[in-house]
């Protein structure tokens, strides 16, 4: 909804100013212009980008028109799934958790967190490193550079999109400035006609240097910073998985161990003490 009010805003304030000054639309479209910026601008993206990144730039998409799934419910269900886990584990003993973290995706306790659950990312970094701990083969030191390797492997990747669409958003002006360049050329062709056909064929051409423009700073800039935004978001859930799962292999109680996770926690979605206490209980916690 955000990306949507965001976009209507840039279009609605271009026109209507536009419109304010006596201009006329009829003038703005130039549909030789968007071929020529977009197909270029397309082009070099897919030339420039390896296809995985190209298929996750389509998938992240339409999450930014559904917003960040990372909100507060979203950390407090993170919370209570891995304090549901520890307790597990302290009652239990840790064997306990294998049957969930071998297979997550089947697991019963996974899945009364539906937002957890269904971040394949997510619940796998959770299980994979409860079953390192299962198998008590590391100690926390180890397994916080291996976990401090993985989260940079992950965030080099998951920015990919955001800066491959915000490459291609630099690239536009330049591209406005080749319709632009193509515009000017066909003009000459007209020289000897009419001051009519010539102002009409000179605005057409300028068209495209302000099409790139606009592309580059109202459209495609943005949406290619929203895209890392949305891959940082990820990275903080993540992060807060990891001080959860490294406070309780170095002995914290399960009350201890959310803690500290939800102290790793950004303010805007940070629940309070009491809060998150009051709703673990009310998990059965």
């Amino acid at each position: 909804m955000k990306l949507i009010i965001g976009l209507i805003t840039v279009t609605a304030s271009i026109i209507v100013g536009y419109l304010m000054a006596q201009g006329k639309l009829s003038v703005l479209f130039q549909p030789a212009e968007f071929v020529i910026i977009g197909g270029a601008a397309i082009g070099a993206f897919v030339v420039a980008n390896p296809g995985h990144v190209i298929k996750r730039v389509a998938s992240g998409l339409p999450l930014l028109l559904k917003g960040s799934p990372y909100n507060k419910a979203a950390y407090m269900e993170l919370l209570a799934l891995m304090y549901e886990l520890f307790t597990r584990a302290r009652k239990e003993g840790l064997m306990a958790l294998e049957p969930h973290v071998e297979d997550p995706e089947n697991s019963d306790l996974f899945a009364k967190y539906p937002t957890v659950h269904k971040n394949e990312q997510v619940r796998e970094f959770i299980a994979d490193y409860l079953r390192m701990i299962v198998g008590g083969n590391m100690n926390a030191f180890e397994m916080e550079n291996l976990m401090d390797v993985e989260l940079e492997a992950h965030e080099k990747e998951a920015t990919k999109p955001g800066q491959a669409v915000t490459t291609m958003g630099d690239g536009l002006p330049g591209f406005g400035i080749v319709a632009a360049v193509l515009g000017v050329i066909i003009t000459m062709g007209y020289i000897d006609a009419g001051p009519e056909m010539l102002g009409h064929k000179i605005a057409a051409a300028l068209v495209g240097t302000f099409l790139g423009i606009l592309l580059a700073y109202g459209y495609v800039g943005p949406i290619g910073h929203a895209l890392t935004e949305q891959a940082e978001e990820e990275g903080q859930f993540l992060q807060c998985a990891k001080m959860c799962i490294l406070s309780t292999l170095n002995g914290y109680g399960p009350q201890v161990a959310v803690e500290f996770g939800r102290k790793a926690i950004a303010h805007t979605h940070r629940p309070g003490f009491v809060e998150l206490e009051e709703h673990l209980r009310g998990e059965g916690g």
